[in-house]
């Protein structure tokens, strides 16, 4: 093998991975330009084409994914030995990469990361926040945090938060102008503030349970947001009702500023796991799980 080989197949690998030059750069740390000479010089030695480019587009060719095959789980079991290499270092050191949602990272990291930080300094950590549910291993993290619910059972999971409620919420103001409602179904009569999935693109149902059954609800209302600041900020206008994690709103309905409604409909939930695949830790991940565990 050239030298300088295995970095262009780590590189091709990513962008067969991305299947974007621009996504592939960045995620490398080079210019899109770069990468694709590079991905052509590859081409060139090997001597067979890899990858299929148009305009907008990049993917790999049947002799491209062929060799992504192949490449997968060699630079996997690659990337744990160099990583075995941490175990004989005095302090862990080297990179985490994680996955996670906005609630966990208001909630989870930024009280505690920072800390962490500070105290390990030869560990870097890059948090990548989304709704969509991302596959760790095809994605590159080393873990992911989510709601406990959503984490696939084959993942090794840590509590690292407790277990939530959301509840329904309005404003006074809102409820002088609409009666309470008594039950779930009584929300078609009601502005409901939705929120829309950044990564699945579909509107976050609201989850009740009634009788052990759970009940998963399409609610309707004159605003739809995929940011949680302005539809709180919505809800505490009297615009109309929020389905809001009760840790958020707990002081407003404690002073009255926020009406609680459908109580009994409302239960706990497995809060924030941080979860990996069953495989060998880091010492930096397992520095990071301690940090974060409850």
């Amino acid at each position: 093998m050239r030298r300088g080989d295995l970095d262009d197949l780590a590189a091709f690998a990513i962008v067969a991975r991305q299947r974007s030059f621009t996504r592939a750069a960045a995620e490398l740390g080079l210019s899109p330009s770069a990468l694709s000479h590079a991905m052509k010089a590859l081409e060139q030695r090997l001597g067979v084409r890899l990858l299929a480019r148009t305009t907008r587009s990049v993917a790999p060719t049947a002799a491209g994914e062929q060799l992504l095959q192949s490449l997968d789980p060699a630079l996997a079991q690659l990337s744990q030995g160099l990583a075995s290499l941490a175990d004989w270092r005095d302090t862990p050191s080297g990179t985490v990469r994680l996955t996670t949602f906005g609630y966990a990272a208001r909630t989870i990291l930024a009280p505690r990361l920072p800390r962490f930080l500070l105290d390990h300094p030869d560990v870097a950590v890059e948090v990548i926040v989304e709704d969509r549910l991302i596959d760790l291993v095809a994605g590159g993290f080393d873990a992911g945090i989510r709601l406990g619910e959503s984490v696939e059972k084959d993942m090794v999971t840590v509590k690292v938060g407790d277990d939530l409620r959301t509840v329904v919420v309005g404003t006074p103001a809102y409820f002088a102008r609409h009666p309470q409602p008594e039950t779930p179904a009584d929300l078609d009569h009601h502005v409901c503030v939705n929120y829309r999935l950044l990564g699945g693109g579909g509107l976050l149902p609201w989850e009740f349970e009634e009788a052990g059954r759970d009940l998963r609800l399409r609610v309707s209302g004159q605003l739809i947001v995929n940011d949680e600041v302005l539809a709180a900020a919505a809800v505490r206008a009297g615009a109309g009702l929020g389905y809001m994690m009760e840790h958020d709103v707990a002081a407003e309905i404690a002073d009255g500023r926020l009406v609680q409604v459908l109580a009994p409909w409302c239960p706990r939930y497995p809060g924030c796991r941080l979860y990996y695949p069953d495989r060998r830790v880091t010492p930096a991940l397992r520095a990071l799980i301690g940090a974060l565990r409850v």
